[in-house]
């Protein structure tokens, strides 16, 4: 038995956290995003086995697996049979730069060993216990839904797919990202939620009245400053950009600048960046679709 599923990168601009609730799947963020066409392809193979155990494997850039491992153990769960489980992640996407890798593989996964071990659950119930393993581990809170979901989405209502509520748009444009180091996503959880919060839930109000890509990038830049989130490196590079037409913002969290552009600024994003060797550039497009089951990724 083998499936293979994909889940698209999510980029977070600016968010309230909500985890006060006493149910994980009610815990989660509000706020603004938009899915990319990387992310994570993950592949399954299952056999009938006297214990249930799994093994994971990655390619691409190096992943962290502890929310995987938190996902494939609760899937087990639900089976009436035991089974060996062979899970291998292709991440197209740097891990801990603010891209959602460890929402996409825990979704990606989910969504894969529903169809490898023919458990016929909904896709939304796959959705809540790759949320609820990102809660858990800390390394995420609205990245699962939006991905879920994918476009360009403002999140009204904290909580996993068929819990939480957001509203989505479609987004056709190109995306640059920069990204120089990772940090560390359960660091801010855990330390800055007050700052983040006074900050944030405003952000959903006033971005709803225009769905514009432009004031989202500005203020998503406005909440990474308040924050203080901004390195050198990045207010340096997004002056720059200013300088020559080109808004950006910031990826959540990561020291990663992300621009949402046609052709003619990307090609001038990668000349100015030409200079910054020391940068992980990753060029994509909006992934309108959201996470999906296919036999292959592409572009």
């Amino acid at each position: 038995m083998q499936s293979t599923a994909f889940c698209p990168a999510h980029i977070t601009g600016f968010f309230k956290a909500n985890v006060s609730e006493s149910e994980p799947e009610r815990m989660g963020s509000l706020g603004a995003g938009f899915s990319i066409r990387d992310g994570v392809v993950t592949t399954v193979h299952a056999r009938p086995s006297q214990i249930s155990h799994t093994s994971i494997t990655t390619s691409g850039y190096a992943g962290d697996v502890r929310v995987s491992e938190s996902v494939a153990k609760d899937i087990l769960q639900l089976c009436a049979r035991r089974y060996h489980v062979q899970i291998h992640h292709e991440f197209t996407v740097p891990v801990g730069y603010g891209l959602g890798a460890s929402g996409a593989a825990a979704l990606s996964l989910a969504i894969a060993m529903n169809r490898a071990l023919d458990l016929g659950r909904k896709q939304s119930e796959m959705g809540r216990l790759a949320h609820i393993a990102e809660v858990r581990c800390r390394t995420g809170l609205g990245d699962v839904i939006a991905a879920y979901h994918g476009g360009f989405e403002i999140r009204t209502e904290a909580g996993a797919p068929g819990v939480g509520i957001l509203k989505k748009a479609p987004l056709k444009s190109r995306v640059v990202l920069i990204g120089f180091s990772p940090i560390s996503t359960r660091r801010f959880i855990t330390e800055q939620l007050d700052t983040i919060n006074g900050i944030g839930g405003g952000m959903v109000n006033r971005l709803i009245k225009t769905w514009s890509s432009d004031d989202f990038q500005e203020m998503s830049l406005e909440f990474a400053r308040h924050i203080n989130v901004m390195t050198p490196r990045m207010s340096m590079v997004a002056e720059r950009l200013r300088q020559n037409g080109i808004g950006c913002g910031v990826a959540l969290f990561g020291e990663t600048l992300f621009a949402l552009v046609d052709h003619i600024k990307e090609q001038r994003i990668m000349e100015i960046m030409s200079e910054y060797k020391d940068a992980i550039i990753l060029r994509s497009q909006v992934d309108n679709l959201g996470a999906r089951l296919q036999e292959r990724a592409g572009r």
